[in-house]
């Protein structure tokens, strides 16, 4: 796998941008009424590993026309030491168009996190290969990484339109491809012959194919473990089967990674993951972590491969730095993870708690 030289982008992902609303002190929604909001959305809080840590990393969305959420997002982008560009679609009236919100709260002890989309008239179902310049993207400015998300690949018939002409695209012009499943049951609803034909192809071009167990069966068909069934390190031989299954399915894909999870509870889970590459399978047994809030902790763990790629140190490394980046995003109250240095994801991994003076 080999990465492209004298590229303006290290990294660069399609994305629907949106905002998160979530109770102060860990309370439930219902019971709440002060809220803090954050801009989100999956594959920037993958890329925030990359650009907190000094590699150009640029997002590829659309937003609302005068917007003062549209404001919010491109300010918060900025802050994240994120490139952007995008249309700007007027929202035609009142109940045109807008950017989604994610209403969730952490969870607490036993009561679980409770999560609610609200994407009616999502801007980013509106993302076209038409509004932007691949040739000036891909070949002028050159990307190492492209990483692309089921979520996107499923969001509307526009969306996995856009999401394989871009993989095709970056294939033909040297770009690695990096593919998180991300399977959402609702997404899938009565489209499942004609996203599981666009999900085939974007694997099959991929260089990096990422999911958990119920993504690689759900999105393309591969036998694996059953979800929520016994014990992970008891199935682990389930799951490297699987990820053989898959190998076979799809023979150019170079990297897969699958994160391993069980929940004691909403503050205490145990963290594991493989990754397997030339043959060869690199495992970070479960551990025990402490939980803020769970949720972007599966995209800090891609986003923490993704810059292990980049950087190019060796293979063992990548699960390693990979899981410590996940654990990190869980101690964070925003849904992704702010490095201030490598520093502080492998001291992590190393298990590492003391003050640092």
């Amino acid at each position: 796998m080999k990465l492209r030289k004298n590229s303006k982008y290290a990294l660069i992902t399609p994305t629907s941008m949106g905002v998160r609303i979530t109770p102060v002190n860990g309370q439930p929604v219902h019971s709440s009424h002060l809220f803090e909001m954050q801009a989100t959305s999956a594959e920037t809080n993958v890329a925030s590993i990359s650009s907190y840590l000094g590699l150009p990393v640029k997002v590829l969305t659309t937003f609302v026309k005068d917007s003062p959420i549209a404001q919010f997002i491109k300010s918060d982008l900025r802050r994240r030491n994120m490139d952007y560009e995008g249309p700007e679609v007027p929202q035609g009236g009142p109940w045109g168009y807008r950017h989604q919100f994610n209403i969730a709260d952490s969870g607490y002890g036993l009561r679980g996190p409770r999560v609610q989309n609200d994407r009616a008239g999502e801007v980013g179902r509106t993302l076209n290969v038409r509004d932007f310049d691949m040739e000036r993207i891909f070949v002028q400015d050159g990307v190492q990484i492209v990483h692309l998300s089921g979520l996107i690949a499923a969001l509307s018939p526009e969306t996995s339109n856009f999401c394989l002409e871009i993989a095709r695209y970056a294939k033909r012009n040297g770009t690695l491809i990096s593919f998180d499943l991300n399977y959402r049951a609702t997404f899938w609803k009565g489209r499942e012959k004609e996203l599981g034909e666009a999900f085939d192809e974007i694997a099959s071009l991929s260089d990096i194919l990422i999911g958990n167990e119920e993504d690689f069966q759900l999105c393309l068909g591969i036998e694996g473990p059953k979800a929520g069934g016994e014990n992970i390190e008891d199935t682990m031989d389930a799951f490297k089967g699987m990820i053989k299954n898959a190998k076979k399915a799809y023979p150019n894909v170079t990297v897969f990674a699958n994160t391993l999870r069980e929940v004691l509870s909403v503050n205490e889970h145990l963290w594991g993951a493989i990754v397997y590459e030339n043959d060869t399978f690199h495992v970070e047994n479960m551990r025990k972590i402490v939980v803020l809030d769970r949720i972007g902790g599966g995209d800090g763990f891609v986003g923490g491969l993704l810059y292990s790629i980049l950087k190019e140190w060796e293979p063992e490394k990548w699960v390693q730095f990979a899981w410590a980046s996940g654990a990190l995003a869980t101690t964070f109250l925003t849904d992704y993870a702010q490095p201030a240095d490598e520093d502080m994801i492998w001291s992590i991994w190393k298990g590492n708690a003391r003050v640092k003076r």
